[in-house]
């Protein structure tokens, strides 16, 4: 049976054409308790039949693992993806809660070389930088990326989680194709900076977490109860407790879309992501993880539903109201340092 395949769009001004959507590639390493590698080496390919070319990993994920991981299938398909990773948060073998951030020149060009030797290739497609030490000028974080893009170790530059501010500061320094924060129903902080300033410079966004880290889904309702011990969602204040009894109240507008369409709350939740390039004024791409060929296909038929007006106006209040941070230290995210 064959697949019907996602549009595409131009990743950034000056960036490649992929599809609408990418895949987040973390979870099949670690993060969401335990995985299946065949079903996840399934749910990539299937993702290359539906049409999604763009495809995020990090150097963080699994310290390395994930990039390793995604090997064989870059491999095999590297004329046919756009492939991203990132540098920037750094983990201690010895304290599996630590997390560091390094954003200066020496640390930059250490970062690339261990990215290209893990994924076997040449060039990376798209490199951000996942995280913003303010200690580091953006000058010379900036510059020192720019010049793995004249000695052709990466062909396009990417941030995450940065202020509008910072992208413009950024760009001035090397075009930058894609902004990478989190946006969903329940995380809308990006739309006071960073967005409107993306619009204008002509970056495209690229939303992780679209689906709330799954809450959106409405596949738990209280991640202490219902995930596994190695789940890190077991540790995000909007997910456990009071909060994610208020959280899952809001769902309700959700479901009631989600019926009338006879879709899931997954594909509601995604398709008003996508629905918001076009009264922004720029791509959008978002990268919902999974490591399951059926939520794949899920996935990508959220870019082919409209939602009415009316839609959107009950979907609107929703992230006014959700209870909890989207994670227990903030102090490193672009709200941080709006």
């Amino acid at each position: 049976m064959s697949i019907e395949k996602i549009s595409q769009v131009a990743l950034g001004t000056n960036g490649p054409r992929v599809g609408v959507q990418g895949l987040g590639c973390m979870g099949m390493s670690e993060f969401y308790g335990d995985t299946d590698e065949a079903a996840a080496r399934d749910a990539l390919d299937a993702a290359l039949e539906a049409g999604v070319t763009l495809f995020d990993t990090a150097d963080v994920y699994g310290s390395g693992a994930n990039e390793e991981f995604l090997a064989p299938f870059v491999k095999a398909h590297r004329d046919e993806i756009t492939l991203a990773t990132k540098f920037a948060i750094v983990r201690k073998a010895d304290d599996p809660h630590y997390r560091g951030i390094r954003n200066d020149r020496a640390y930059v060009r250490q970062a690339v070389e261990g990215s290209l030797r893990r994924l076997g290739v040449e060039v990376i497609d798209l490199y951000y930088m996942h995280r913003r030490d303010p200690q580091v000028p953006l000058a010379e974080s900036v510059g020192a990326m720019a010049e793995l893009v004249a000695e052709g170790k990466v062909r396009h530059l990417g941030l995450s989680e940065v202020t509008g501010a910072e992208l413009r500061e950024a760009h001035a320094v090397h075009p930058i194709a894609a902004l990478q924060s989190e946006w969903s129903l329940f995380s809308r902080d990006v739309e006071k900076s960073a967005v409107p300033a993306a619009a204008e410079l002509g970056v495209a966004f690229v939303p992780y977490s679209p689906l709330g880290r799954g809450f959106l889904t409405g596949a738990f309702a209280d991640a202490a109860k219902d995930l596994s011990s190695s789940d890190f969602r077991q540790y995000q204040p909007r997910f456990t407790g009071d909060n994610a009894k208020a959280n899952a109240a809001l769902l309700e507008p959700v479901r009631r879309i989600a019926a009338a369409h006879g879709a899931t709350l997954g594909q509601i939740a995604l398709a008003w992501v996508q629905q918001q390039a076009k009264p922004r004024g720029l791509a959008v791409v978002p990268i919902p993880g999974t490591r399951k060929r059926s939520r794949v296909l899920e996935n990508t038929a959220a870019t082919r539903i409209t939602l009415s007006d009316e839609e959107l106006a009950l979907l609107e209040p929703i992230a006014a109201k959700v209870a909890g941070d989207r994670y227990p230290d903030m102090s490193s995210t672009s709200a941080a340092r709006e």
